[in-house]
């Protein structure tokens, strides 16, 4: 049976976000599952740049099934995290097995991927406190005041954590993951 890794996300997480690691990671070996408040299609958002915008645009991205729900979580059963970016950290940061599944992975210094706004969802948990991180550039001060270091990079490594700014970064942020995982939780 291969190692599995769970990828923790919900409606309007960005939709690259998602599907490049569960792509990339299964491409390794890897059995990867999706986990979100429930089991049902979620509905995924494409972030963008648009010339003449002050910020990133947004728009109906692909959907994708959760394969089991929160609260049907074992932490146990995985070998690594990852969290996705796009609005779905903003909610689910408060979510109890959100927090109870992330703790997990923190507590037994297991690999924890998070890209963009995922670290919403670690910085609630104050898993972050002491640790460097990067995220999407608007979430410095959200950072900051969850007492961890910004950093501005593709692929930020501290620990058992790997981070990145955005989608545009995901060819670093996933081949330090991968090479931590490599390390940490081979492939069965």
């Amino acid at each position: 049976m291969a190692a599995k890794i769970l990828i923790v996300t919900g409606d309007a997480a960005e939709s690259l976000e998602v599907l490049y690691p569960y792509q990339r990671l299964r491409e390794e070996g890897y059995e990867v599952h999706v986990a979100a408040p429930s089991r049902k299609k979620l509905q995924f958002v494409v972030h963008d740049f648009v010339e003449g915008f002050d910020t990133y645009t947004e728009k109906p991205g692909y959907t994708w099934p959760a394969d089991l729900a929160f609260a049907e979580v074992d932490p146990a059963a995985y070998v690594a995290l990852v969290l996705p970016g796009g609005r779905a950290p903003e909610y689910l940061r408060n979510d109890p097995e959100v927090q109870r599944i992330c703790a997990h992975f923190f507590d037994l210094d297991k690999p924890v991927a998070q890209i963009c706004h995922g670290p919403l969802i670690t910085l609630r948990g104050g898993a972050l406190a002491g640790r460097r991180t990067a995220a999407y550039p608007a979430l410095e001060p959200d950072v900051a005041a969850a007492g961890a270091a910004y950093v501005d990079g593709e692929a930020v490594v501290d620990g058992v954590l790997v981070s990145a700014r955005a989608w545009p970064d995901h060819p670093g942020w996933m081949r330090a993951f991968v090479e931590l995982l490599r390390e940490k939780a081979p492939v069965d």
